[in-house]
């Protein structure tokens, strides 16, 4: 409902109060103060919730929380703003953040302070996180976002297959062949351009050896030897050696060395909102002192 009875200056002071609340929160975000950050856009969007920074004020609130490390708070946010906005500009960001919050679920808190090898857990984040990212590239394949997402759908799909293989070689070690190829099949047919297709096929060889399916076996080793020749397996003289070959999977000695404190997440702050035309500010920055280009928090960092 319209506001009866009101004069120019009443509304006037009603959009710098707002605007000075969110810049506020902004200065929250950038000094890293995401709590705070937090309790600001929140509040923003109660006193404010049909202003010209209601919108905003829901996007960055993912922001917030995912830095804060508060991923359930985060996951809930973007799931709302998907769901309120889905034709929004901004809503492949949403996305995005959806996507990087299940993945650092999967991750674990102490992962940037020692080796861990994300294969070998639960695979329900990572599973979530790249049907998300893989949901923006297909709804949003121009988004500045794809580039990262793309890299990020690259390296689950790997985690994924190699999860199926440590699954494999666990029923291998219990004597269950059947599951144990099963499950090597899944990799060889589903995960083809993954590292774990090397292993998958040794898997399937063994498996199917010990069960007495010897073309099969002969099969499997057959593409085994033309796809990997350099495979652990074979000996030096080229014959498959039936034994559980273990990779090295460990991180580079400069990440556990610096213990993972420069690890920040790769994740760009949220896009800022465009003033309409018009819209002047309290102390607004000169424009000449604004740097020409694309502005850095539209830059995506890739997975590095």
């Amino acid at each position: 409902m319209p506001f009866i009875g009101g004069d120019d200056e009443d509304d006037e002071e009603f959009e710098t109060t707002e605007h000075i609340l969110y810049e506020s929160a902004q200065s929250s975000l950038r000094s890293g103060n995401y709590r705070a950050g937090v309790e600001k856009l929140q509040r923003l969007e109660a006193r404010f919730p049909f202003g010209r920074y209601a919108e905003q004020a829901q996007l960055e609130l993912i922001y917030a929380h995912y830095m804060g490390a508060s991923y359930d708070e985060a996951e809930a946010a973007a799931e709302r703003f998907v769901r309120l906005h889905p034709q929004h500009r901004d809503v492949d960001y949403a996305l995005y953040l959806r996507g990087l919050v299940a993945f650092s679920e999967g991750r674990g808190l102490f992962d940037r302070f020692r080796p861990s090898d994300i294969s070998k857990r639960d695979m329900t984040n990572i599973r979530r996180s790249f049907v998300i990212f893989t949901e923006l590239l297909r709804e949003h394949p121009d988004s500045d976002y794809a580039l990262d997402a793309r890299q990020r759908t690259v390296y689950l799909r790997n985690v994924i297959a190699e999860a199926e293989v440590n699954v494999a070689n666990y029923y291998i070690s219990r004597g269950a062949y059947v599951a144990a190829a099963n499950r090597a099949r899944t990799v060889v047919e589903n995960y083809s351009q993954t590292p774990a297709v090397a292993e998958a096929l040794a898997i399937l060889v063994e498996a199917n050896y010990r069960l007495g399916l010897d073309e099969a076996a002969n099969d499997a080793l057959r593409i085994l030897a033309i796809n990997h020749p350099r495979y652990p397996a074979f000996d030096d003289e080229g014959n498959f050696v039936l034994a559980e070959t273990i990779r090295n999977r460990d991180r580079s000695w400069l990440n556990i060395m610096t213990l993972g404190l420069l690890d920040r997440p790769d994740v760009p702050p949220p896009i800022q909102i465009d003033h309409p035309e018009g819209f002047v500010p309290p102390e607004a920055v000169d424009e000449e002192e604004q740097p020409s280009g694309k502005p850095w928090w539209r830059r995506i960092l890739s997975l590095g």
